[in-house]
């Protein structure tokens, strides 16, 4: 019988005592997994999110507020900007393609954020690493091309039961029921994304030419005029001769809304149309990032100068962001798991110490058959190595399993695709660190048995 078999059979005698000790290792282990595999999903997360355009152009505010609510649609718009002001970009030589974005109304069903775009918008990468990602839908479906077309992600889809053909009305100025207006017009599916495990799969896309002709999206002309002299330094009595024929076409259309209250959807000047912010991919041959991190960080020194917007590079920020809330949270949570091991430690160390009372009479007995100080002392290490070892891989078989199951729900409540299978390189280091602690717990009951005094032992 060789000393894994013996100390099997000790695990056996002290069955309960063994199953807790490894209990208290496994549910160390788990935790620190979970920690690590959680940590990669959310730094996939802010790595992919964000990643197909340089710069993000919005009105002045805080940066990390504009990534939030372009990016992330967590946070609340700063302001809008004059259409004028995307289409300035839009024709700037440094830029390859401008696309807008336009905010503030939500689903009907689900109070699922929606976004007035272009197709352009999916013309955009959404992930870059490990290579480019590009959006993809079903077959016999398209993105968007008429004005009353919708684009969903999948977890809209999924959530409320839509498909090409569903038809769906937005919700202006906040939740149903919180003084809110619920557009008559409908916008319908013409496409479902594939997951893409960002915030575009909890996200309704429609045709911004749709988006501007609601009630409500457009802005009062005489305050855009305030808006565009902001934004283009120009004098508002020089903008107010420019647009004095859409301002007489205002005033007639308002003199016949309070006749005939009914508002119909339809066009108005773009000196009407705003936008919430604008992506920028800038000009460079592909694969030259060189260049294009230039020509952005060209219009991100210009706009420095300017008192009316911004422009933002979304990877720095959301780098920041990361460093500053992910991974403090992260180190807390390793520091947590690192505690719970050494409990698990302690644990080891005191279940195998107190059981030496009552095992001196076993090892004096394998000593006066012939076995050697030596190997006593091994044979309480490879017990102490067992219980860390079993209790290790438990720990990795119950944080996966926890992902496999926990899964769908962390995607139903939170919008981000989790890879169920993903297994952290960090996996590698856990199992030996976890037998490197159960050797330095198993040293003094190892001595202990080593130092144990045959003679004595038997005659008492």
């Amino acid at each position: 019988m060789n000393l894994f078999q013996i100390a099997l059979k000790n695990m056996r005698q002290r069955g309960l005592a063994s199953l807790l000790t490894m209990l208290s290792v496994a549910l160390g282990v788990a935790l620190m997994v979970a920690v690590l595999l959680i940590h990669g999903v959310l730094g996939r997360q802010f790595s992919q999110s964000g990643s197909g355009y340089n710069l993000i152009i919005g009105p002045e505010g805080s940066p990390t507020q504009l990534v939030l609510s372009t990016v992330y649609r967590i946070e609340n718009p700063i302001q809008n900007m004059p259409w004028r002001y995307y289409k300035k970009w839009a024709t700037d030589p440094r830029v390859e393609l401008a696309v807008p974005l336009a905010f503030g109304d939500s689903t009907e069903q689900g109070d699922f954020p929606v976004i007035g775009t272009t197709p352009q918008y999916f013309k955009l990468p959404y992930a870059r690493t490990p290579k480019p990602q590009s959006y993809r839908i079903g077959e016999d479906q398209s993105f968007l091309r008429g004005s009353w077309d919708a684009v969903i992600g999948s977890e809209v889809a999924r959530r409320n039961g839509w498909g090409v053909g569903s038809q769906f009305q937005l919700v202006h100025g906040g939740q149903k029921g919180e003084d809110a207006h619920v557009h008559d017009e409908k916008f319908t599916v013409v496409g479902v994304l594939q997951p893409t495990g960002t915030p575009n799969d909890r996200s309704c896309f429609v045709h911004i030419d749709g988006f501007h002709m609601l009630a409500g999206h457009e802005n009062p002309i005489r305050e855009a005029i305030v808006r565009e002299s902001q934004f283009f330094h120009e004098s508002i009595e020089e903008l107010t001769k420019r647009y004095e024929q859409d301002l007489i076409n205002e005033a007639r259309e308002q003199e016949f809304l309070k006749k005939n209250p009914k508002h119909a959807a339809h066009p108005g000047p773009d000196v009407s149309k705003e936008v919430t912010s604008i992506l920028i991919v800038t000009k460079g041959a592909e694969g030259d990032e060189l260049i294009r991190s230039s020509r952005a960080l060209d219009i991100q020194s210009e706009l420095n100068e300017d008192t009316a917007a911004q422009a933002v590079p979304p990877v720095g920020v959301m780098d920041k962001i990361m460093r500053t809330f992910v991974t403090p949270i992260q180190m807390a949570f390793l520091g947590l798991t690192g505690l719970i091991l050494a409990v698990s430690a302690i644990g080891i160390f005191v279940s195998i110490y107190n059981s030496m009372a009552e095992r001196r009479r076993e090892i004096a007995i394998l000593r006066a058959l012939g076995a050697q100080r030596r190997t006593v002392s091994l044979m309480i290490l490879c017990e102490t190595l067992l219980l860390c070892l079993g209790g290790g891989v438990l720990g990795l078989l119950l944080a996966h399993g926890l992902m496999i199951i926990t899964g769908p729900m962390l995607e139903a409540y939170t919008g981000i695709l989790v890879n169920r299978w993903a297994v952290s390189p960090w996996e590698l280091v856990i199992l030996p660190v976890t037998l490197l602690v159960a050797t330095l717990s198993g040293l003094i009951p190892s001595v202990t048995a080593y130092q144990t005094d045959v003679a004595e032992t038997l005659a008492s």
